[in-house]
């Protein structure tokens, strides 16, 4: 079922981007009166799961889930339909257009990607509001598991305050900073520490694989005790919390998880918070160093226990148009500084891309449609900046060579573009099998 709601999501971002992205050709093309041949969801390679004739343009679904397109008549494009452009121009053809009028057919999907984002942003904004937790709300600062943090230098405890010269109010803020950072200020007992990142920090991330960075430090609240548990008999109820090991105060269970590997097949006392009465049992601790105890996760009881402080923000119609604005520009930077970290070997972030499969895992398992929304923004504005980068066979490329006819008053050829999308193309395969061969790759070794 997990699976299911994960790749119900994925297919259905995918195919609202896509769709949305080459309406935004289609529409300007059909305004300029330029024939539309196709316009299909998906790569239709060989035969298609749909498609039906209207007017000029046939309309279909491919099987092949890496894309969509619009071929539009006279346009050099991964069709490379040699045998139309041998022909001489028509008044309806692409390559018979003005200058102008091609560069905003082409510009046409990633303003359609940009716009979608920035609206996506503002209805979220005004629905769903804001919430975040307060950095200095955080009780016991954050659990350090990841070995590439405490590598550098990184304890359980510490509080983040600043990242570079960026101060850190919100636990948000750390993920939209964090790229690209070269120093983080901590709180360590009441002192301030700077921590120095490596310069390949992003690609030591990447090959440790964890996810975990900075996580939250929990109490250790029972859930359940499942039957193969030495303590089934022990009477605990769902909500008890633990605050103590043999007199030991304890406050975060990664504190139990380390004084119960003291403990290996021994017998302990654990004093018990059960609503407002304090309580004794005696647990057994399996030669693991476990209690084999399943621990309760629940963010508003964390609250209650004043574990962190949530703040929430709502937005009226009004203050959601600039909540989104500043959302939207937010993202855009962030990406920016993640394709200037991939695109700096030295960083070796290049080792964290990803392909299909890495999209299809930031989706949640459960279904929410927050967290689809704000997943689709930000899809949406990867799709266009992709889009945007002047490789030739993208839309970037294709703006490139209109920006240098514009110019310059000169239009390349029509062989020279021939050779050029045929590079683009191998580049594009190229950086496509790299991104899901990391995929594959990272399953495999994982």
């Amino acid at each position: 079922m997990e699976f299911v709601i994960k790749i119900s999501q994925f297919l259905l971002s995918l195919s609202l981007l896509i769709v949305l992205h080459e309406l935004g050709h289609f529409i300007p093309a059909k305004l300029f009166k330029t024939k539309v041949e196709k316009f299909y969801l998906f790569f239709d390679v060989k035969y298609s799961l749909f498609k039906k004739k209207i007017g000029e343009t046939v309309y279909g679904i491919g099987w092949l889930p890496l894309g969509g397109y619009v071929k539009i008549a006279g346009m050099i494009d991964e069709s490379m339909d040699k045998e139309q452009m041998a022909q001489p121009p028509k008044p309806w053809e692409f390559r018979s257009k003005p200058a102008w009028q091609r560069l905003i057919i082409m510009l046409g999907g990633v303003t359609v990607n940009f716009i979608l984002a920035y609206f996506i942003y503002v209805f979220a904004s005004f629905v769903f509001g804001d919430s975040d937790i307060k950095i200095d709300s955080l009780k016991g600062g954050y659990q350090i598991e990841n070995q590439v943090l405490l590598d550098a230098g990184f304890k359980t405890g510490d509080k983040v305050l600043a990242i570079n010269d960026q101060n850190i109010e919100k636990d948000s803020e750390i993920g939209q900073y964090i790229i690209g950072a070269e120093q983080i200020t901590v709180e360590r007992d009441g002192q301030k520490k700077v921590i120095d990142l490596p310069e390949n920090f992003l690609g030591q991330l990447s090959d440790e694989g964890s996810k975990n960075l900075f996580k939250y430090r929990y109490p250790f609240i029972v859930e359940s005790v499942p039957d193969s548990s030495l303590n089934k008999s022990v009477d605990l109820k769902q909500g008890d919390v633990f605050v103590a090991v043999n007199g030991e105060p304890l406050e975060y269970f990664d504190q139990y998880e380390e004084v119960l590997k003291t403990y290996k097949g021994q017998t302990i006392s654990v004093d018990i918070l059960r609503g407002d009465q304090k309580i004794t049992r005696d647990l057994k601790v399996n030669e693991n160093g476990k209690l084999n105890i399943f621990r309760l996760i629940d963010g508003s009881r964390f609250v209650d226990l004043g574990y962190y402080e949530i703040t929430r923000r709502e937005y009226s119609f009004g203050e959601s148009w600039a909540a989104g604005a500043t959302k939207f520009t937010s993202t855009i930077s962030n990406y920016f500084s993640q394709l200037k970290a991939i695109f700096n070997p030295k960083t070796e972030a290049y080792k964290g891309l990803g392909g299909f499969k890495a999209i299809y895992d930031i989706f949640p398992d459960f279904w929410s449609w927050e967290a689809f929304w704000k997943l689709t923004a930000f899809l949406s504005i990867m799709l266009a900046v992709l889009n945007l980068l002047p490789i030739p066979a993208l839309d970037g490329g294709h703006v490139m060579f209109l920006l240098y006819e514009m110019i310059s008053g000169r239009k390349p050829s029509e062989k020279f573009l021939e050779r050029a999308q045929i590079v683009g193309f191998f580049i594009l395969i190229a950086l496509v099998l790299f991104a899901n061969g990391n995929d594959i790759f990272k399953a495999i070794t994982r």
